[in-house]
């Protein structure tokens, strides 16, 4: 997985912060373990042919693996802040082989289904990683370790897919799920050997103390009420351009194959890009304004996504503008909220990824619903709405931040 490269004029990653080939792992790792989640979407149609699963139904397999997702976020994540993260995050990937070999080797349906519930349950260990590499990293280095981590999750997304693709041409759709596992197993050796043998003070004394504190963090916390709210509308957004996507590129007069529409996928690895330059410009102080530029951005594309019909060409324009925006909205939210309370930060992570995933669902089932009454300019207007109250809630959670500077 390439590594991007940091400007010479920068400070290196360095003690008493992060080394950067621990940045790499923690990268690497986050790649491979949010892969687990999307390996499936080019495989349905071969899964549902191997059991008998009708179309109505083939789908619960994308969809329960979401929920586990979910699930995990709510349950998994906040122990970051209560157990060991060494040994929280080499058990969790530990049981992910075990998820992964279940769906490779499942005999039925039932036992699919079951396996890749528990890879989206424990593809969470992203979010644990994230969390703990922001812990270690300096203060001076935070949002350039944050995007560069994220920049292996966009990158582990896009070749998730291709991957998968290819795999299952050459060697059935259960090879996928067996490389998988053997790649998990080796990475969970390598994050025991390489991770801090460090023990955190636990934040709460007992598991329903911790669920329960993510409640107040909220209620205590207005940068994460910002930002968490911001997050449910760019992923919306952005569910709201991939999930229809397929329906106008593939309908005549482009009528693009599969294969070519899921070229267009790629252009999402500018998004990896801009993760890595806005976590740069968030050391700098200057995250919040780095969001506003983004935020702008991705409202700007909507115009040249709008001519999709019409020209490829304004599409690649259009997707490259809204995934650097996307990512780098990401980046600086996830860097300001790190920075609030170090002894909180995976149940910061948690509760800020629950809006992100709100937003997903909401936006794919908004998405289609406005293709089928309005088509893709339904869809266009859609997705420019929700980024427009995006940038209007952003400059109105700069209020009293001014007013705060203009009493000094």
């Amino acid at each position: 997985m390439p590594h991007p490269t940091l400007p010479s004029s920068e400070p290196p990653l360095s003690a008493p912060g992060i080394r950067a080939s621990v940045v790499l792992l923690f990268a690497v790792a986050c790649g491979l373990a949010v892969g687990n989640v999307y390996y499936a979407q080019p495989l349905l149609d071969a899964m549902g042919q191997a059991f008998g699963m009708p179309a109505a139904s083939v789908g619960g397999v994308v969809s329960l693996t979401q929920v586990g997702y979910g699930l995990g976020l709510l349950l998994l994540v906040p122990l970051g802040d209560l157990l060991n993260r060494r040994r929280l995050i080499v058990g969790q990937t530990l049981l992910s082989v075990v998820a992964l070999l279940v769906v490779a080797l499942a005999p039925s349906s039932t036992w699919l289904l079951l396996g890749m519930a528990g890879c989206g349950l424990l593809a969470v260990v992203t979010q644990v990683l994230v969390a703990y590499a922001a812990n270690l990293a300096a203060p001076h280095e935070r949002g350039r370790v944050v995007g560069m981590v994220t920049s292996g999750i966009v990158i582990g997304i896009l070749l998730a897919r291709t991957v998968s693709g290819s795999m299952a041409d050459l060697a059935g759709w259960r090879s996928v799920y067996l490389l998988s596992a053997g790649l998990t197993l080796l990475m969970a050796v390598l994050l025991w050997r390489v991770l801090p043998k460090t023990e955190q003070k636990p934040a709460a004394s007992h598991y329903g103390q911790l669920i329960r504190s993510m409640f107040s963090l909220f209620r205590e916390e207005k940068v994460l009420r910002d930002r968490a709210l911001l997050a449910m509308l760019i992923f919306a957004a952005g569910t709201v351009l991939w999930t229809p996507l397929v329906l106008p590129l593939s309908a005549p007069p482009l009528s693009l194959s599969h294969t070519e529409i899921g070229l267009f996928g790629l252009a999402g690895a500018a998004g990896a890009l801009g993760a890595a330059r806005a976590g740069a410009w968030a050391d700098r102080g200057w995250a919040q304004w780095t969001s506003g530029l983004a935020l702008a951005l991705m409202l700007a594309s909507w115009l040249p996504i709008a001519f999709t019909q019409s020209s490829l060409w304004a599409l690649l324009v259009g997707v490259i503008t809204f995934d650097l925006g996307l990512q780098a909205v990401h980046v600086t939210s996830q860097s300001l909220i790190y920075s609030l309370r170090p002894e909180a930060q995976s149940r910061l992570a948690a509760g800020y990824m629950v809006f992100y995933s709100i937003g997903s669902a909401g936006g794919s089932i908004a998405s289609t619903t406005v293709y089928a009454w309005a088509g893709w300019t339904g869809v266009c207007l859609l997705g420019a709405a929700i980024n427009g109250l995006a940038l209007l809630y952003w400059l109105w959670s700069l209020a009293p931040q001014k007013q705060a500077l203009c009493a000094s």
